[in-house]
């Protein structure tokens, strides 16, 4: 085997592959990284019989040919190489790399070891690639990672037709996100659980404005299907009616720009989390959203571990502060329009920043939340009379809660007044609730 490419576009795409790589891999051969070069360029891919990650690149190749490499030491080496083109070479047991002055020889692992790669399922639909990966962005960070309770590790994914919601939560906080996309059967309906680790390197590969395609059922080609064939549902997968989507074997693949990655589902059911949203909430701050996420990030630059951002509403607006004792303290004012009783709550700097990020992106329609072609127009900010998109500073983040003790609630809207549903839900517990 021999080809050459540019190292910029060999360090992304092996960076990209080994990040699907096993950190303690069952059998030694796993921690490879498999490269096929052919007439038609270079693929590079990985799999550890859970997760598959496969990315195809141009190449000039001179000698088609196979070879499995240590993954991770080939990853090192490909970012550490001088901006040069790079020229691969295969010989009886190793396999030599050369760019500009540099030089590396790698001892190959056996290919004839290596597992066969898994077959995407059937496709299920289509999704734009912003779309998919702000929403992903947004209910991530709330998965846990505690793996003594691999359920909520995971992201719940719910599909009812043409809506996709993303369900994400580590006990102390909850975060729901809807969006739209285009399934290939309308009228689809199932719930998968996928690890929220692999959803977030999918996310990595999606582009604003191209379509990223969703295939979901079994690893031999076996789909979901909406027939109401009878039979049950695969652990990590279930359905809801006869005319709902059933995995065969568990798994969910996700296809973009030459990029493909596939993962099995987790096993198992996934909380009741509807029971978490309270029906009503005593006290509302309605606040701007850029001035409040910068006024908080900068007040927690003085909470210590442990401690609290304590928001307090008075007439027109809203004080935040934060300090550690005996080194420092902050303390920011930010507009804010309020109703209620209950007047101050605190909360983990860090639950408290990921919810107003997250809710700021949905608000201001960031990191390219745009809606792909056809897709629904739910997926973006709100159009004024001139069918033009808000300003981002007239985003909005609502606060909503009803003693310092009970989960509150933060959305994020276009514009003042703007009544239609969130897209993006985040409930939090409060730090006394959570230290108490």
């Amino acid at each position: 085997m021999r080809f050459n490419l540019e190292r910029d576009a060999l360090a992304e795409a092996v960076a990209w592959v080994a990040r699907s790589l096993p950190s303690r891999p069952v059998l030694p051969i796993l921690s490879g990284l498999l490269l096929e070069a052919d007439a038609d360029g270079l693929t590079l891919s990985c799999f550890d019989y859970e997760v598959s990650a496969r990315i195809r690149v141009d190449a000039e190749v001179a000698d088609p040919g196979t070879v499995l490499v240590p993954g991770r030491l080939l990853a090192e080496i490909t970012r550490s190489l001088p901006s040069a083109s790079v020229e691969f070479g295969h010989g009886t047991d190793d396999v030599t790399l050369t760019c500009g002055p540099a030089s590396f020889t790698l001892v190959t692992l056996p290919v004839r070891d290596y597992p066969r790669l898994p077959e995407l399922p059937r496709l299920a639909g289509l999704v734009d690639g912003g779309v998919l990966a702000a929403a992903i962005g947004q209910v991530v960070p709330a998965a846990s990672r505690d793996d003594t309770l691999p359920v909520i590790t995971g992201v719940n994914v719910e599909i009812d037709g043409d809506v996709i919601k993303l369900v994400a939560t580590d006990r102390y906080r909850l975060a729901v996100r809807e969006l739209g996309w285009n399934p290939a059967q309308p009228g689809s309906r199932g719930t998968l659980l996928v690890p929220a680790k692999t959803l977030a390197d999918a996310a990595r590969m999606m582009t604003p404005g191209v379509p990223v395609r969703v295939m979901m059922g079994g690893e031999q080609g076996s789909a979901w299907s909406a027939d109401g064939a009878p039979g049950a549902a695969s652990p990590g997968a279930t359905s809801t009616d006869p005319n709902s989507l059933r995995a065969a074997d568990a798994m969910i693949g996700f296809e973009s720009a030459g990029r493909r990655l596939t993962t099995r589902l987790i096993a198992g059911e996934y909380i009741k989390y509807m029971s978490r949203f309270p029906e009503d909430f005593g006290s509302r701050g309605d606040m701007p959203a850029i001035p409040l996420a910068e006024a908080v990030k900068r007040v927690a630059l003085v909470a210590e571990r442990g401690s609290s951002v304590r928001l307090s509403f008075g007439h027109g607006k809203v004080t935040i502060e934060a300090g550690t004792e005996g080194q420092a303290r902050a303390r920011e004012t930010v507009p804010a329009d309020f109703s209620g009783n209950e007047t101050a709550i605190a909360f983990s700097p860090h639950y408290l920043m990921d919810g107003l990020g997250a809710a700021l992106t949905a608000a201001t329609g960031a990191a390219g939340d745009k809606p792909a072609k056809d897709s629904p127009a739910k997926d973006s900010p709100a159009k004024d009379s001139q069918g033009t998109d808000p300003p981002p500073d007239e985003a909005r983040i609502c606060l909503q809660f009803t003693s310092p003790t009970k989960p509150a609630l933060i959305t994020g809207s276009a514009r003042p007044g703007d009544k239609s549903a969130p897209d993006y839900r985040y409930l939090v517990v409060p730090l006394r609730a959570l230290t108490g």
